[in-house]
This record gives C-alpha cells, structure tokens and sequence, in this order.
C-alpha cells in the first residue's frame, strides 16, 4: 500500500468516526432527555409511576422497528443514505415532544422519534468498523460509541442550569442539532468502502448467474445460526440492565433518600465513567483475548451493582455509578463490536440491527419492569437485586458466542 493510498484510508476512517460520533452524542442526549424531563413531563401531564415506566418505553419500543428497518436497508441501498434519513426522522419527531398536548400523543411521538433512532444505530456501527481495519474495528466502535455518554453527561450538566430546567428545552435542544449534524453528512461522510466494494460483487454474481441477494435467512444459516442465537440473548439481557440505568438512575437515587440534584450528579458521574469505560474496553477488544474482555465488563458490572446496594453514604454512591457506568456502557459498545466482527459484510447491517431490535425488546422492557417493581413496593433495592442474573446470563451467552468464533 503507498503512502496516498495509506492517507487517504486514515482520512476516511477519522471522518467517518467522527461524524458517526457526533451522532452517538445525540442518541446520549435523547436517552438522559426521557429521565431528566421525566419529572416535568410528570407533572405537565399528570402521571404516575407506571405510566411513567410506559413513557421511558415507548421511545425504546420504537428502537425495534427502527433497528430492524435500518440495518436492512443499508445492506440494499448504501449505509450513508439509511442514516442521513433516519438522523432526520429521529429530528422531526423529537421537536414534535414539545407540541403533543395528550399522554397517547406524547407516547407516539416519542415511538416515531424511537423508530428514527434504532434505524441510525446499526448503520453507525456498522459505518465505523467497516471504516477501518478488522483488527481495528473494537476501537473504532469504542470510540464511536463512547459519543453516547459524552451526550448524556453534557445533557446532565444543562439539566443543571436554568435553561435545562424546562423540560421542553431539552427537546429543542435533541431536535434541533441533527438539523446542524445532516448537512455535516451529507457534505462530509463518505459511504462505507466495504458496502460498496461488496455491491459491486453482488452485482458481478448477478450478471453471471443471478444469485439472490442476502437477506434475513441468512443470519439462520449453518455458519450463523448459533452465533445469531447467542448475541440476541446477550443483546437482550445486558440492554435490559443497561436501560433500567439509563431511565432510572436518579428515581431510583430519589428512592434511597437522596435529593433529585444529588441523583442528576451520580447521572453524571455514571456517564463520565462510561466514556472512558467504552474507549478503554473498546480498545481492550482488540488486544486481549475475547473471553478476558467478556469476564471483565460483566464482572465489573456486577462488582458495580452490588456496590449499589451496600453503598450508604453520598460519595459511596457516586463511586457504585461511576462503576457501573464504566462497564454496564462500555459493554453495550462491546456487544456492538462483537456484532461487526461475528457477521461478515453482505449481512452486517442485517446482523447487527436484528441484534439490535432483539436488545431493543430487552432495553423497552427493563424500564417498564423497573417502574411496576417500584410500584409494588420493592424499592431501588429489589430492582438493582432483579439486574444481577441478567447479567449472568449475558456473559455466559457471551462466552459462548466466543467459544463458537474460535471453532468455526
């Protein structure tokens, strides 16, 4: 390879990251918008614990959809295309939060909003592996990924001021910087080498002798069946946890005692962690062993959730979130690794945003579940308790799937 050709791949690949980024940092803002403006929009539309666990789960229900849709689509018609589109959709709907004036209607803006968002995640994975070497690709997600705490963290900190103390700015503020970012991709982003140089095979087969395209069956076949079967399960027990966090951090800190301004600050510290924990595990992803990376995310989530549990003063707690953010965050950017790395490129975008979808189911149900355990009286206790074997199970689904790379 000489020197321009050399350039112009790292060029490519830091653009491409960079903007997949920036998108990561809205999707953090969206995420920490639905708990930060959860007591405002309690009170402006009069609702209880429960229907408030269905509004957290009305965004991620929409993931589902949006995961499954998107991922496909940029396998047919181009990674860049799907995720300016989406980027817009998310946009639209997320403005559309401040104007409903209904419980139905909030729930269904922030589904379409969902459904906008779920279809840009698997194309972002699947932007910033394909951007770089395969054994690049952990980093490359770490740090595409770690653009979502980097938003959540900012997210809390204007929760702090004036200006975030109205709920409906922070809707303003989600909707309207995807107007600022799509330009910036249209301009900027270049589609994936990997797509392209793959249609153009695709498209060379067909000439010769019609092959069909890859679709959904193929993530069933005898190479992928159990790899697909292995990271759904993982995909949806460790994104139940990781939105039960998510959506109830500072509730569940409210539960303990603590003041709301004391629970937006462990939020904060929760998502601080989770940057460098996503960088760290991301890069750790593509120099240790897979099984040493797997054993040290979900052992430091739960080392992190039982700390929650012990933990009685203020600083204690900060300290249990920082932990769990480090890795209950870090490990999503990990399973979305993991996704890059197990299918190969015709199906990747299908792969990963089916494996998405499936986390999204476990992501919509965690916070409902949380809210009804809150509801019956279990307290922040009973639903930190309720986590650890989700986690359990996580990683031994995980250590499976790597067991299964390793013999195929």
């Amino acid at each position: 390879m000489d020197r321009s050709t050399q350039h112009s791949d790292q060029r490519h690949a830091v653009i491409t990251v960079a903007i997949c980024f920036l998108i990561a940092v809205i999707e953090g803002l969206d995420i920490q918008a639905a708990g930060i403006a959860a007591a405002g929009i309690r009170e402006h539309f009069g609702l209880d614990s429960s229907q408030l666990g269905v509004f957290f789960s009305a965004g991620i229900l929409g993931l589902l959809p949006g995961a499954l849709v998107g991922g496909r689509f940029a396998d047919r018609i181009g990674r860049k295309k799907v995720l300016i589109w989406s980027t817009a959709v998310f946009a639209l709907f997320t403005l559309c939060t401040v104007w409903v004036n209904s419980f139905e209607s909030l729930l269904a803006v922030r589904f379409l909003a969902g459904a906008g968002l779920g279809a840009a995640m698997p194309i972002l994975i699947t932007l910033a592996s394909e951007a770089v070497s395969p054994q690049n690709r952990g980093r490359a997600v770490g740090l595409m990924y770690c653009g979502m705490p980097v938003g959540a963290a900012i997210l809390s900190l204007i929760a702090s001021t004036d200006f975030g103390s109205n709920w409906k700015n922070i809707f303003y503020l989600g909707g309207l910087l995807p107007f600022i970012v799509i330009p910036l991709m249209m301009w900027l982003l270049p589609e994936s080498r990997e797509f392209l140089k793959a249609q153009a095979a695709g498209k060379d087969v067909t000439a010769q002798n019609a092959a069909p395209k890859a679709s959904f069956k193929d993530l069933f076949n005898s190479q992928n069946l159990l790899r697909t079967l292995f990271i759904w399960v993982s995909y949806f027990f460790t994104l139940m946890v990781v939105y039960i966090m998510l959506s109830w951090l500072p509730s569940l800190f409210m539960e303990l005692g603590f003041s709301r301004k004391e629970g937006s600050t462990a939020q904060f510290y929760f998502m601080v962690s989770a940057t460098v924990g996503t960088v760290i595990l991301g890069m750790l992803t593509d120099r240790w062993k897979k099984a040493y990376v797997i054993l040290l995310m979900y052992g430091g989530i739960l080392a992190g959730l039982f700390a929650l549990n012990a933990a009685g003063s203020l600083m204690q707690m900060y300290m249990a979130s920082a932990l769990v953010g480090a890795f209950v965050i870090g490990c999503q950017g990990v399973l979305y690794a993991f996704g890059s790395i197990v299918y190969p490129t015709e199906v990747r975008g299908t792969g990963v945003g089916v494996a998405s979808a499936v986390g999204r189911v476990g992501a919509m149900l965690g916070p409902a579940i949380a809210g009804q355990l809150l509801a019956a009286g279990f307290g922040a206790a009973g639903v930190i308790s309720a986590a650890i074997p989700c986690i359990i199970i996580s990683a031994i689904f995980m250590l499976l799937l790597v067991r299964r790379i390793q013999t195929v």
